[in-house]
């Protein structure tokens, strides 16, 4: 079994993939005594290995976490791993939406666009609500083809005696190619190297291969070789927007609607002295007939992937505070979005590709980013859990201390499971959060409890 290979590893992203094969296994034994033979059969056959062709939705669910988590280690062994998964998955579940959306982005991994394509379409074929911003990834690895494809074109016009080279080898004719520039025959480097990138596009190389090559080609290029011409000019730039619609897709707005961005000191000024409530993803909260109380507070500040019934939930959102992981209910209009992230780059990426033009009024800047962590300096050795984005928002709304009336209401903290939009409802409840320790940390501050409220302030 892979768990073997991956536990006490020094990498945290196997250290948690090994943690995802054992919940796999307890998943398991509760529907048979797994042993090592066995498990391997489920992974690598499938339906064919469970008992009577009966497997649980807590077994799928399990193989599929630890899929994911194999596709975050990156490596060979483990992107393997995810591919004997999604096989699993898909055959017993052919319909199973995580099961595609896992399988397309394990084809991009391997360097396979096209077949990734076919896959995220699937997935959206079985979707009605995109809240992984999937749509605007098939367009940008669709954009990313087409520029890719006129680049070769330009390659093909002005270097012709690339094509005596595109029958060989690719290998053979690129070690050719780097012989020919050391030895500073440029012309002869040029054929060699273009051919090689041809050849490469022919038989299907990997993408990751192809433009790592690509860019060695464009770096020879730019050493020396006297004035760019206007065809290595063109050649660069479709090198930059095939790999920039590859990276984050087309932005048609890229001011997104002219959206204002808020610094922490604006936010503060933008609450203070108005009543404010937050309202949980739970279960409670889907049956509490709270709609109108909670509609006749000032502000409204909502979560992630919150669904809207008025009876129960009100049906305003001024606030909507959320992971910049998924993309649920970023098209909902409200006056202020609040996006948490730990990783800089990650949540540029993420606010690039998931914003959606003229939905929001205000967005928060990178002051906002993640109000545990960078606000109160509340280090790992203090806080190890990763803190949810409704305990950053209440830290933050608590620290800034400017709301008369400050509840939260339908916070049990899971006990009363999840009520969330429907295309959320199979994401599982992660324990990379500490539950317990933001409970204690709520319970402690809480001026009142009554029924679903609890009021801080």
């Amino acid at each position: 079994m892979h768990s073997g290979k991956v536990v006490g590893s020094l990498d945290p992203r196997r250290a948690a993939l090994a943690e995802q094969l054992r919940q796999l296994l307890a998943a398991w034994a509760g529907q048979q005594q797994p042993t090592a033979a066995t498990t391997g059969n489920l992974l690598r056959r499938g339906a064919k290995a469970a008992t009577g062709g009966g497997v649980g939705n807590e077994l799928l669910d399990a193989l599929l976490a630890v899929g994911n988590k194999a596709l975050d280690c990156g490596y060979d062994d483990e992107l393997n791993l995810t591919l004997l998964i999604t096989d699993a998955v898909l055959t017993l579940r052919k319909n199973s939406r995580a099961g595609w959306r896992l399988r397309a982005r394990l084809l991009e991994a391997m360097g396979l666009p096209t077949a990734a394509v076919e896959a995220y379409e699937r997935y959206l074929d079985l979707t009605s609500e995109d809240g992984f911003g999937v749509r605007a990834r098939v367009t940008g690895i669709r954009t990313a083809q087409e520029r890719r494809g006129e680049l070769l074109s330009v390659l093909r016009r002005d270097v012709p005696a690339a094509a005596s080279f595109t029958e060989r080898p690719p290998t053979e004719a690129w070690s050719e190619g780097l012989q020919a520039h050391a030895d500073g025959d440029w012309d002869g480097a040029q054929a060699r190297l273009v051919g090689a990138l041809l050849t490469m596009d022919r038989i299907e190389a990997p993408e990751q291969d192809f433009q790592e090559a690509l860019s060695q080609y464009l770096d020879l290029a730019t050493a020396g070789h006297g004035r760019p011409t206007p065809g290595f000019i063109e050649t660069v730039a479709l090198f930059a927007e095939q790999r920039r619609n590859r990276m984050r897709g087309p932005l048609e707005d890229p001011l997104f609607g002219g959206v204002q961005w808020l610094t922490l000191g604006e936010f503060r000024n933008q609450i203070a002295g108005k009543s404010t409530c937050l309202i949980a993803n739970s279960g409670k909260v889907g049956a509490s007939s709270m709609g109108s109380e909670i509609d006749g507070y000032d502000l409204v500040v909502r979560f992630n992937s919150y669904k809207l019934d008025p009876v129960h939930t009100g049906k305003r959102t001024d606030i909507h505070v959320t992971i910049h992981k998924h993309g649920f209910n970023w098209d909902q209009p409200v006056t202020t979005r609040l996006v948490f992230g730990g990783l800089s780059g990650d949540w540029k990426y993420s606010l690039r590709n998931r914003l959606v033009p003229g939905a929001q009024q205000y967005l928060g800047d990178e002051t906002l980013r993640w109000p545990v962590r960078n606000i109160g300096n509340i280090g790992s050795d203090v806080w190890p859990g990763i803190p949810t984005s409704g305990f950053n928002m209440l830290w933050l709304l608590d620290f800034l201390d400017v709301s008369p009336a400050l509840d939260l209401i339908g916070f049990d903290f899971y006990e009363s499971g999840a009520y969330r939009i429907d295309a959320a409802m199979k994401m599982p409840i992660t324990s990379v959060h500490e539950y317990t320790s933001e409970k204690a940390w709520v319970m402690e501050r809480a001026q009142s409890v009554s029924g679903m409220r609890i009021s801080l302030r």
